[in-house]
């Protein structure tokens, strides 16, 4: 391909969003059955701060603009899906969100395992016992909240969308004509996925507890927090490349776990859904072209 662009997306409520080099597009089925296309120039502050886009800097910065536009991209959505007047969130809501947001994910991802690892000290001695141990309840807690939620309708819709959105960007990056009989043939699976990038999150966070050696339990838990830059930057690294060299035998091989958890947020689309996928697409591809 010409690009060397990697073209991304989020599933949202009743449609798919799509990031492009120097835009986003939000494409939602409204309640007539119309495509909505909201198309916005969107920035970053590595444009003005020159040392953010360095690897493994880039992770963090990366990560946190992404949740800033996934979520007004989810309040766009659900405002057009139940065919509302669009009401934006206000910078003080999107904050709030992100801080809760924060909040659970310390405390679901960071403070509960670390929490259960660290009272089977006595039976599990050793640092690279504890940290496999908090790893696997990372694991069964990831897992357990992706099917938790999974159970629900509107979700189930969500992960469909999430499904469109992969095959679209396996279609594209395959070279395939973009109309969606074609498309339809692609996997709902993709390298460069967040439900990929959380698993190797879980990865990389056991072999860099591991060299801090034995803590109390609240340094312990404050450590995993404060480490969290340092191991997203290193997992976005990890997952670009991924998606780089996703048919080398070996890269095969190890992002195959990652493609298994995707199983469970990434649901087949009808032909519908991958219309609203594709629409948002085109909107992002248009600039390049």
């Amino acid at each position: 391909m010409g690009s060397q662009f990697q073209y991304g997306g989020q599933a949202v409520i009743e449609g798919v969003m799509m990031r492009g080099p120097d835009s986003r597009a939000i494409a939602v089925r409204k309640p007539d059955q119309s495509i909505l296309v909201d198309e916005k120039e969107v920035g970053s502050v590595t444009k003005k701060v020159p040392f953010l886009k360095w690897p493994f800097v880039r992770g963090t910065i990366v990560l946190i603009e992404s949740l800033i536009m996934g979520i007004e991209a989810l309040s766009f959505s659900a405002s057009q899906a139940a065919d509302e007047e669009e009401e934006q969130l206000t910078i003080k809501e999107i904050v709030i969100t992100i801080i809760l947001s924060f909040g659970l994910a310390i405390l679901l991802f960071a403070v509960l395992p670390t929490a259960a690892a660290h009272l089977l000290i006595t039976i599990a001695p050793g640092t690279l016992v504890q940290n496999l141990i908090e790893g696997f309840f990372r694991i069964a807690v990831l897992v357990i909240y992706i099917v938790a939620i999974g159970r629900l309708a509107d979700i189930k819709r969500v992960f469909q969308y999430h499904g469109a959105e992969h095959k679209v960007i396996n279609a594209y990056e395959a070279r395939e004509p973009l109309v969606v009989e074609k498309i339809q043939r692609y996997s709902t699976l993709h390298p460069r996925c967040g439900t990929s990038f959380l698993l190797i999150v879980i990865v990389i966070s056991i072999l860099i507890f591991s060299l801090l050696g034995k803590q109390v339990l609240w340094w312990r838990i404050l450590s995993r927090v404060l480490l969290l830059p340092v191991v997203a930057g290193i997992s976005y690294e990890l997952v670009k490349l991924s998606g780089k060299y996703a048919t080398a035998p070996l890269c095969r091989i190890l992002i195959a776990p990652g493609l298994w958890l995707q199983k469970l947020t990434t649901n087949p689309p009808d032909d519908g859904q991958v219309e609203v996928a594709l629409s948002a697409f085109k909107a992002v591809l248009k600039e390049e072209n």
